[in-house]
């Protein structure tokens, strides 16, 4: 029988992947990887309230020393871009660049599915943010599970259902499917609200005005 991994920080892309392919892929375990970033109780919080409500395990991987080797916002002291900030997106992208991260997720996630056979790796990468992020792109994923039939003996393949969609398209899924939104947490900045101008934020709140759900806006944002 068919079993699968999803990548989960608790942002809106990897909850919508989850939710999207559970059933279908029968995914039954997720990666919350802890590398020292601001979010990160934030995100493994939200990841563990998804994994409730979905009913799959999930573990917590420390990745310290990734955070003493990465110098950009979402770890450093540096303030993570906002306002005028983001409209510079080369600039905005270096500023919250992690080394190799989806890189290495997957890898970690590779050996996990080598070692216990799960068949498929999901990852929440998508066509918004492919767009800056050379690791979201369809070549990267390619470029993966071609290692993986080298890497590994179980040769799983990374699935991302994201990844010809904008986060517009990704919100408007998640509504019909009835993904529940109210348990995201897409903020780059460890408070207990999103705090609403990250870069993260915007794209989430921009998207769920376009769709015209003030309810998740309020609950997410108020």
């Amino acid at each position: 029988m068919t079993k699968s991994i999803v990548l989960l920080s608790g942002g809106l892309d990897s909850l919508v992947s989850l939710g999207l392919k559970k059933d279908e892929l029968n995914v039954s375990l997720a990666l919350t990887f802890d590398y020292g970033q601001k979010s990160a109780q934030s995100e493994i919080e939200a990841s563990r309230k998804i994994c409730e409500y979905y009913n799959i395990e999930h573990v917590v991987i420390k990745l310290d020393w990734l955070k003493n080797i990465t110098n950009t916002s979402l770890v450093s002291e540096d303030e993570v871009p906002t306002g005028e900030e983001l409209k510079d997106a080369n600039q905005s992208m270096k500023s919250v660049w992690v080394p190799n991260r989806n890189g290495l997720f997957l890898n970690i996630a590779g050996s996990y599915a080598d070692s216990y056979g799960f068949d498929y790796i999901l990852i929440g990468a998508n066509k918004e943010e492919a767009q800056t992020f050379s690791d979201n792109t369809q070549e990267f994923i390619d470029a993966i599970n071609k290692e993986f039939e080298y890497s590994t003996q179980k040769m799983p393949k990374v699935v991302a259902p994201l990844i010809n969609h904008v986060k517009n398209d990704i919100v408007m899924l998640a509504l019909k499917a009835g993904i529940p939104l109210e348990l995201t947490r897409s903020c780059y900045q460890g408070g207990e609200k999103h705090c609403g101008i990250c870069e993260s934020c915007v794209r989430l709140k921009n998207s769920l005005l376009a769709n015209h759900d003030e309810k998740y806006i309020k609950v997410l944002f108020e």
